[in-house]
């Protein structure tokens, strides 16, 4: 074991809000319609998450197949960028929809790269929770900054991970309503 890793107290915590999206229905779309079509689609998706995080100033933690982990310090910017990457997915005319999830919250920053916690947690659950062309949040996570969004509210539910259930909201961009 290297002697100069931080032990014990010495664990960083801060504060993140993290997203995860996925393409609804991606394995039976690559069955259907064979390697060229999904490697296609998933270059378009990922261009299109690519260039939506820069332009909103947040990050791509992780590529996770037809899916990525974002990660940013302000819930309204990461909140637009969701949006506007389920937008531009629809507008591209995919056969596949958007689903996502977001919450907010301290975690561990482990090795300057990687976050550990519940937030983390609880962001790729909503999203697996989520149907397709729904982002899924925490009704905590919602602010009076979030005025490109329009949110709806869904009720309480049991989320995997979490000993109470929690109040959750829909996510969706104004334009689209």
């Amino acid at each position: 074991m290297l002697t100069d890793q931080p032990t014990g107290d010495a664990v960083t915590r801060v504060h993140r809000v993290f997203a995860f999206v996925d393409l609804s229905g991606f394995t039976a779309f690559t069955a259907q319609q064979g390697d060229t079509a999904a490697v296609d689609l998933l270059a378009d998706f990922r261009q299109v998450v690519r260039h939506v995080a820069s332009y909103k100033g947040v990050r791509i933690a992780k590529w996770l197949g037809d899916g990525a982990m974002m990660v940013g310090l302000e819930t309204e910017l990461l909140v637009e960028a969701i949006v506007d990457i389920e937008i531009a997915v629809q507008e591209s005319n995919s056969p596949l929809a958007l689903r996502g999830g977001i919450a907010e919250g301290n975690v561990i920053l482990f090795e300057g790269d990687d976050y550990i916690g519940q937030p983390v947690n609880l962001a790729a659950r909503l999203c697996d929770l989520a149907q397709p062309e729904q982002v899924l949040a925490p009704s905590s996570l919602v602010s009076s900054m979030m005025v490109n969004t329009a949110v709806t509210e869904i009720g309480s539910y049991a989320v995997a991970g979490l000993e109470e259930p929690i109040d959750l909201v829909s996510l969706d961009s104004v334009e689209m309503r």
